[in-house]
């Protein structure tokens, strides 16, 4: 990067800082406006407070579990609860549904305010009583206001401003769910005179989901059976009461959930007792029987071979027996249960295909017992349940069905070896061996009757001992005392940052979608071949159109700093006089009269001899600058504004001198040729050689002939007519010309049809102005109003 690159990069660096800093004040207003609005909001928001509580997940030990009675068995599986299936239990529909009526939060009272109303969690004036059944009214929407007048009487009505109806307290009140009885909390209802309170009632559903949202239970850490739960509420002590009530909600489920199934496994187990009981009575009196009937007291044992493999052999018969009895007991139990209710689960049978199937089927019938809480059978969860418990069902009953038939099979297969060793044993005395068998029938017997209360008096000490299913390490409590929101910094920081972004946003997006020339820095980038000799500001309608001779103003300066740039041009180019100068401009309203009435007065006050030629003969308008107390005709002659440049061109007979007026303008002299009468034909007018004659004759006499002609773009009058010029000031105004007009004259200037192009920025903000335009400051320093810019 050069010199000239580096001093361009940062000149544009400068302007884009400058075109922000320069509407500080705007910055300014709109960040207190936006700090205001913070505080405001601050003021008026209903602080949250952050509320936090941690439990953690206990593992089922043999103590606490209620199926652990047959884990000798191998008939279960053991394994640590999964935390997040625990913390989807948690965080379930039923367990927010439950926690919300215990609490009543479906039933809110709000204090109306001016500005913000606030929510009476605790401490309530008023006690509100509903006549119809929970019901009904846990499934009702219903809003009504009370005024507090007194301790005896209060004012209801359904609407904020609707009519208003005395009711005495303890009186019954009739709404669209029902009457209720309003009475008062007399501790209380003195801190609210004459105040009126709104009364809300929602679905008990609605809330529970509001606050199933509102909950986030996660695990500590990974891995971890600790729990953080978390709640962000309004009112203190409502979330830390919602967070122990669902604690203890969901340790109380846990523990039905335990007794019931340990209930249904103590009932099968009993069942069994009674049976094997009868059974074992009946072997007892077989045994006496027999003994009484032989007078047998003690029998030699047979022979220890045959004794041994025998009782083996029964032993296996016995227990096959057993386990057909058991699932024979099973299948009848589950064609008698028509409703569906927790199956004692792993009773004695071996098959860990039916223990499974079972405990799937009390999970269901558990949910389904949750579900009816909420909703009837018709409920398409319930219905769905339904189906798959009597899959389940029918499942079990094959399976037992099967070991039925297995077992039959086992005990027939059995039985044919029993008779393969009795016909050994049998060769012993008949008596011996007929003992020894009712005595192994005994013993067998009494191993299964005592094994069965062993394991009753287990399943009631697990009932008794059901615990929870975890322990709280932290009962709900703040986090810290001060609110979580609003939070004061974060918002007065943003606000700050929306104060800047708001009025940055603005500008850079009219920047964006600004297309017009606003400066002669900008027109300078965009023509960078061609000269712009000036900028001039905008002027107010109470300020001067005319420049003075000793005037001081920023008008004044800019008029000069033209003059300086103009002169420049016109000596550094060597030969003819080169001092006919053609203003003109896009279109009109760019201020090319303006440029050209000024650019006159200035030359003239360095007492030179200036000409000023009204070459628009379309619309003229260089009366509007020199009519008026301030304009005097020299000479004898009166002024006429109506013989100009078109009479000169239609009459040959006229001399220039004879169009030509001298003026005395404030106190500088300048000749002007007005343009005369609007002709029907302009550009056939102007073609005519007069003109030519005209420019070639007043050059010759005056110091500069400024030629106002008319715009470019619109009508090719002044391109008939820059032949006759030395250079063309082309006037582009700030906010009005479009950058894509400056392709025309600047095509105009290629293809060689303008002479001498230069330009000048005419009506530039004081903000945009550049150096040149302010020098004046100081001279004719005017104060600015602080909104302006």
């Amino acid at each position: 990067m050069n010199s000239q690159e580096f001093l361009n990069s940062n000149l544009d660096l400068n302007d884009i800082i400058k075109s922000y800093t320069r509407h500080f004040k705007w910055f300014v207003i709109s960040v207190i406006i936006a700090i205001i609005i913070a505080f405001l909001y601050i003021r008026y928001a209903t602080p949250e407070y952050a509320v936090k509580a941690k439990i953690h997940i206990l593992e089922d030990k043999n103590s606490g579990s209620e199926l652990s009675a047959f884990s000798d068995l191998s008939l279960l599986g053991g394994g640590k609860n999964n935390v997040e299936d625990e913390i989807e239990i948690f965080n379930s529909r039923s367990n927010f549904i439950e926690v919300t009526e215990n609490l009543k939060l479906n039933l809110t009272i709000t204090v109306l305010g001016n500005v913000k109303n606030s929510e009476i969690y605790s401490n309530r004036p008023i006690n509100i009583s509903f006549l119809e059944t929970d019901s009904i009214i846990n499934t009702k929407t219903l809003d009504f206001y009370i005024d507090l007048n007194s301790e005896s009487t209060f004012g209801f009505s359904l609407e904020s401003d609707g009519p208003v109806k005395m009711f005495s307290y303890g009186e019954n009140v009739p709404t669209e769910v029902g009457n209720i009885v309003i009475t008062p909390n007399l501790k209380y209802l003195r801190n609210y005179n004459d105040q009126k309170i709104q009364v809300s009632l929602r679905p008990v559903v609605a809330v529970a989901e509001n606050y199933q949202k509102k909950v986030v239970a996660m695990p500590a850490m990974e891995f971890s059976n600790i729990i953080n739960i978390s709640l962000n509420t309004a009112i203190q002590q409502k979330g830390i009461d919602i967070l122990n009530e669902l604690i203890k909600v969901y340790n109380q489920n846990a523990i039905k959930d335990k007794k019931l199934i340990a209930d249904r496994t103590s009932n099968f187990i009993d069942d069994r007792i009674a049976e094997i009981s009868s059974n074992l009575n009946s072997v007892d009196q077989s045994a006496e029987e027999f003994k009484t009937e032989k007078g047998l007291t003690d029998i030699a044992s047979e022979s220890n071979i045959a004794l041994n493999v025998g009782a083996a052999n029964r032993q296996e018969l016995e227990n096959a027996r057993t386990q057909m009895n058991i699932a024979a007991g099973m299948n009848s139990y589950l064609s008698e249960e028509n409703g569906y209710e927790v199956l004692p689960s792993n009773v004695g049978l071996s098959d860990g295909t039916i223990a499974n199937t079972t405990a799937k089927y009390n999970e269901l019938v558990l949910e389904r017992q949750r579900l009816l809480k909420s909703a009837d059978e018709r409920n398409p969860m319930i219905v769905n349940l339904d189906q798959q418990l009597n899959g389940l069902k029918s499942t079990i009953k094959s399976s037992l069905t099967g070991i039925e038939r297995n077992l039959s099979m086992q005990v027939n297969s059995l039985s044919g070896q029993m008779a393969r060793i009795n016909s050994k044993i049998y060769s012993a005395p008949k008596n011996s061996r007929a003992l020894r068998d009712i005595t192994r029938k005994q013993e067998t017997t009494e191993s299964l009757y005592l094994y069965l209360l062993q394991k009753r008096e287990e399943s009631q000490i697990t009932l008794a001992s059901s615990t929870a299913k975890s322990k709280v390490i932290d009962n709900a409590h703040l986090v810290q005392l001060n609110p979580i929101s609003p939070k004061k910094p974060l918002i007065y920081l943003a606000s700050i940052i929306l104060g800047f972004l708001i009025p940055f946003s603005i500008i850079y997006g009219s920047q964006v979608l600004d297309n017009t020339i606003t400066s002669k820095t900008e027109l300078e980038k965009l023509i960078k071949s061609v000269p712009v000799l000036a900028e001039l500001p905008a002027l107010s309608k109470s300020e001067d159109k005319l420049v003075k001779k000793d005037d001081r103003s920023v008008l004044s300066e800019s008029m000069r700093i033209l003059r300086t740039n103009l002169d420049y041009i016109i000596k550094s180019k060597k030969g003819s006089k080169n001092n006919v100068i053609f203003v003109s401009s896009s279109v009109p309203g760019e201020g090319k009269t303006f440029v050209a009435s000024n650019l006159s007065m200035i030359l003239s006050s360095t007492d030179k001899k200036v000409l000023l030629i009204g070459a628009d003969v379309r619309n003229p308008k260089l009366y509007t600058f020199f009519t008026g107390k301030n304009v005097d005709q020299l000479g004898k002659s009166k002024r006429n504004i109506d013989i100009g440049l078109t009479e000169y061109l239609i009459d040959d007979s006229l001399e220039v001198k004879s169009i030509i007026n001298s003026l005395l303008v404030h106190t500088n002299t300048i000749d002007l040729i007005y343009s005369g009468k609007i002709p029907p034909n302009p550009s056939e007018l102007l073609m005519n050689d007069r003109f030519g004659k005209l420019i070639e004759e007043v050059s010759l006499e005056y110091d500069y002939v400024v030629v106002d002609t008319a715009p470019l773009m619109v009508v090719t009058d002044t391109l008939l007519l820059t032949k006759f010029s030395d250079h063309l000031l082309y006037v582009v105004r700030a906010g009005v010309t479009e950058k894509k007009v400056l392709e025309f004259p600047m095509k105009l200037k290629e293809e060689g049809k303008i002479n001498g192009l230069t330009f000048v920025v005419n009506g530039v903000k004081n903000s945009d102005l550049g150096y040149g335009g302010k020098y004046g400051y100081g001279y004719s320093k005017t104060s600015q109003k602080w909104w302006k810019f």
